[in-house]
This record gives C-alpha cells, structure tokens and sequence, in this order.
C-alpha cells in the first residue's frame, strides 16, 4: 500500500513538474488568405501541389479549422485552380470572402466599386461551400477603412449581407518572401533560399513573442490570436518549421470564431484603420509599443535572385 502511495507521489510530481515546465497557453486560429493563387511559381510547382503540402502540414499539427479566404478572380485567370478550394474543402476546411479582385477598400474608387467587388466574390464560395456559412469578410492588406464614413460604412454593408470580419492580430510577413522565393528556386541558389529561411524563421520568433507582449500591454491579458498566412510556395514549405515554432510556444489551435469573439476584436473593429488588431487600439489610446525592428538582414528580398539587365 505503501508503495503504491509512493509511486502515486512521484507520478503525480512528475506531471506538475511537465506541467510546469510548458509555456502558457497560446490560442491561435489558422487563417490563409490569397485562394487559389498567391506569388509567383517555382518551377515544376502547380497551385495545387502547394495546396496538398499546405494542408499536410495543418493536418499533422492537428488544425482542426483553417479558413481560407478566396479572391476569385484567380479561377478567373486560370480555372485549373479551382483544384486548390476542392482540396481545401476535402480537407474539411471552410471557405470565406477576401472580395473578388483583392480591392484595398481605402484604395478603391468608391465604397460601392469595393461592394461590389465584394459581392462579385460571392459565388464561387456559394459554389463550394454550398450549406456551410461562408459569411466572413477578410478586408484586403488589412484596410478597412482610413476615413470614419469609409470605414462605417463597409462595416454596415457587411453586417446587411451577414458577415463577420475576420481580423488579424499576428502575422509573419510571408507575402514578401514569395516571389523571391521563386525567382531563387529557378536559378538553384539553395544559399540565398537558406538565407532567406534563416531570416524569416527569425522574424516569426520574434513576431510570437512581441504579440504576446503587446497583448499584455494593451489589454491586459493575453488574448486569442488569428494568424494570417498566405497560401504560396514559400509559406507552404517553410509551414513545418514555423507549426513547430507556434507548437513550442504553447500554441493551441481554436476556430476563427472563437477568437474573434473575443472583445478585443470587436474594440478593434470599431475604429477607423486596419492593421493588426492590437497596434489599432494601441494607437487608439496612445499606448506606445516597443519599435517593430526586423531582425538584422543582409537580403534585399526584392532584388534577390533578379536576373541583371
């Protein structure tokens, strides 16, 4: 009896002492913007092909839900990419609007050329998403809207159509890397690649730990985050290692609308400008952030791998 009382202790401590040794918990919603078609092609690459490892790796980290938002002018441009929403939508995975043609809502010509251009996107959703809501709304870069009468009203045109608007808090900048990426793979300078990874794998620590910081600044507390992610060769292959990187920092992956349930969501969104959510309200209540300072880089990720002349 009495040792099995012993061994109970000493099992028992040595879970609370794991326990112990984990980091917080961090609640994450995957999110991935630019379906079917993000950044250039390396070659021997199809859209589909970086959809199949996309989804291999959220898979293997258990991701229940990822949303992906679609600009549908890319079946458009070429239909053969219409593949990569029917993986994503075989992988279980929901749909959701990112406006037709990517229109930045501060810089279309009007509130309703940008309507539009929303509702244009509507259809291929209804398509593949048949009874499931699609009715979430990723504003394109982030703008939703600079101007008070811009902003509010998108916000009441959204709400009449039954949208929800699905807002950032982290992200990785991986939409720089993409088209370098794939100038790099047609020369075969797997040195600049690496560089180029050691870099970004840089940028994603340190975006994790600053977003959990600047929550606690801002709100208080920690919140649930939504990642952005853009659905491209370069983000597709590096995914393991950055899946890893959250994994390590306590990552718990959530639905969207979990996350976005959270208040500090909706403080956001209440206020004329884009960008992440906690910068938004930041600058709302004149909280000063630490600077954003990338880490150091030689690369010139837009000259990278350009062919002189």
């Amino acid at each position: 009896m009495m040792k099995r009382a012993m061994a109970l202790c000493l099992l028992l401590g040595s879970a609370a002492a794991a326990q112990a040794g984990d980091p917080p918990r961090f609640d994450v919603a995957i999110t991935v913007d630019d379906l079917p078609a993000h950044g250039q092609l390396p070659p021997g690459t199809t859209r589909a092909d970086i959809a199949r490892r996309f989804l291999a790796t959220l898979k293997a980290h258990h991701v229940a839900e990822a949303y992906g938002f679609v600009n549908a002018r890319g079946l458009a441009e070429d239909p053969a990419s219409d593949a990569v929403l029917t993986l994503w939508r075989k992988a279980g995975y929901p749909l959701a609007n990112h406006s037709y043609s990517h229109l930045n809502l501060d810089g279309a010509p009007s509130l309703a050329a940008w309507q539009a251009d929303v509702i244009a996107g509507e259809p291929a959703l209804e398509r593949h998403m048949g009874k499931e809501d699609w009715h979430w709304l990723r504003f394109p870069n982030l703008s939703s809207g600079k101007d008070a009468t811009r902003h509010d009203g998108a916000a009441a045109f959204l709400k009449q159509r039954g949208y929800r608007i699905a807002s950032v808090s982290l992200a990785f900048e991986d939409w720089d890397y993409s088209d370098a990426y794939a100038r790099c793979s047609a020369q075969g300078d797997d040195r600049m690649i690496a560089a180029m990874k050691r870099h970004y794998l840089a940028v994603v620590d340190q975006a994790i730990a600053r977003v959990k910081a600047n929550a606690q600044r801002v709100h208080g507390r920690s919140i649930p985050h939504v990642l952005l992610l853009h659905v491209g060769a370069w983000t597709a292959d590096t995914l393991p290692d950055v899946m890893a990187r959250l994994d390590a920092a306590g990552a718990r992956y959530i639905p969207l609308a979990q996350a976005e349930a959270d208040p500090a969501y909706a403080q956001a969104e209440a206020l004329p400008g884009g960008g992440g959510i906690i910068e938004r309200v930041a600058q709302a209540q004149g909280i000063a952030l630490p600077a954003d300072s990338a880490p150091a880089s030689e690369i010139d990720l837009r000259q990278a791998c350009r062919t002189p002349g």
